[in-house]
């Protein structure tokens, strides 16, 4: 098997892994008793992001190979999932769950080792295909979009899969027991992460950098990273990570169950229609079009740099929002639905993928995976877990849960996002400026 062939497949686990789960999880909650706490469910992956992801960049850069630590961290995040998906068996289909706290703390140690994992996978490709001689920004995002079709791979399982009287079968009708509304999602991101586990220990070795004779407790510790904030450049690009990141998981945590009440509309044809009940498999056009436009960031990032990217996905937020806010199930509403699903590309990828590049070409070798680690406690950390608890509060002050569905102004919710993403693109466009801007001035 080819290296790009291995390395896709890993990236293809990586992210089935997560899409398991990551995007029809609150329609489970609701029904198992969580509904209110949504909010907390994304944004404790943001908050284990502020810290383990750096934590487990230093111990990849400094004692244990990343391809390995990336099978380890998916041992511990997949065995505490599978936990999860006992404990939903436990209570039984459609019932509220007996112990959430249990439940919850089972989740939190799972994420807390998954999440490091997508900055290791970055970094063991990188590494790998820098030892082979190759080229990152050529041969990097073709990889990467697997991880993307693995995302979408599992989304569409488990919108169609059901477990119901023993039975294994797939629908796309109307069905309680499909597994994007129960525990079984768990069970399929559990096991796939033991998969990944393993093969994580056939690819070839990253091998560790060569130790200093003599350094400092910073260095030792691997914090050297965090000195890219010396520079203006890097520091307001960390910057806006975290604010760009605040945008990340909101529309995961919330488009299943905004899309899902419109089943509890006083409309037939918007009630029964084909996007309400298939919110998974709706939402799985925005990982299509985040698919197509992996292949396309060579090209613009060679072309106009990482700051028109960066804003090309920052206003791609906006319609994003939007569109959402305009759209409904129902033709034509749907329609708004889908060109919202198709933007989501621009909108994560030019700024996720891109920036993991930027910043793999702007640091030293001996700091790249704590680097890697940064980033992503800017993105998928601190910012993430700001901006899901911020649109936690905004949506249940606008929107209550009644039975299995959460209904009320959900209009209203989505152009408060669109107008922060707004702001936060406009002031991205006036204060951030690349080395080539900085050597005009």
């Amino acid at each position: 098997m080819g290296l790009k062939v291995r390395l896709a497949l890993m990236n293809f686990l990586e992210f089935a892994v997560w899409g398991a789960y990551l995007t029809c999880m609150g329609n489970y909650l609701g029904k198992a008793g969580l509904g209110e706490q949504i909010a907390w469910f994304y944004a404790i992956q943001g908050i284990v992001s502020i810290f383990m992801p750096t934590l487990m960049g230093i111990v990849a850069d400094k004692y244990i190979q990343p391809q390995r630590l990336l099978g380890l961290c998916h041992l511990a995040a997949g065995i505490f999932m599978l936990g999860c998906w006992w404990l939903g068996v436990q209570a039984g289909f459609g019932n509220e769950l007996p112990n959430k706290s249990l439940f919850i703390a089972l989740y939190t140690l799972s994420v807390a080792f998954f999440m490091p994992t997508i900055a290791l996978a970055n970094t063991t490709a990188f590494t790998i295909l820098k030892n082979n001689g190759m080229d990152t920004v050529k041969d990097f995002p073709p990889i990467r979009v697997l991880g993307t079709v693995g995302f979408i791979a599992t989304m569409w399982f488990v919108n169609c899969a059901v477990w119901e009287n023993g039975s294994f079968s797939f629908t796309l009708a109307e069905n309680a027991h499909k597994f994007q509304y129960t525990y079984m999602q768990f069970f399929v991101s559990g096991l796939l992460s033991l998969v990944l586990c393993a093969y994580c220990f056939t690819l070839p070795e990253c091998k560790l950098g060569q130790k200093q004779s003599k350094t400092s407790l910073v260095e030792a510790l691997g914090l050297n990273a965090f000195k890219l904030f010396k520079t203006k450049r890097m520091a307001l690009f960390f910057i806006f990570s975290a604010l760009l990141g605040m945008c990340l998981q909101v529309t995961n945590g919330y488009a299943g169950p905004f899309i899902t009440s419109f089943k509890g509309s006083a409309d037939a044809a918007i009630a029964s229609s084909f996007a309400a009940n298939n919110a998974t498999l709706l939402t799985s056009i925005s990982q299509i079009s985040e698919a197509l436009c992996i292949l396309m960031i060579p090209f613009f990032l060679k072309r106009y740099g990482i700051k028109v990217v960066m804003l090309m996905s920052m206003f791609a937020w906006v319609f994003r929002f939007g569109l959402f806010g305009v759209g409904n199930p129902a033709m034509p509403g749907v329609l708004l639905f889908i060109l919202s699903c198709i933007v989501y590309g621009v909108a994560f990828d030019f700024f996720n993928v891109s920036g993991g590049i930027f910043v793999d070409q702007e640091c030293e070798p001996s700091i790249k995976a704590s680097a890697q680690g940064l980033f992503m406690m800017m993105t998928n950390g601190i910012g993430a877990t700001v901006g899901t608890l911020a649109a936690g509060e905004i949506v249940n002050h606008y929107c209550k849960w009644q039975g299995d569905y959460l209904l009320g102004d959900w209009q209203t919710c989505w152009f408060i996002f669109a107008g922060f993403a707004l702001v936060v693109g406009v002031l991205f466009a006036l204060v951030f400026h690349t080395k080539k801007e900085e050597a005009q001035a």
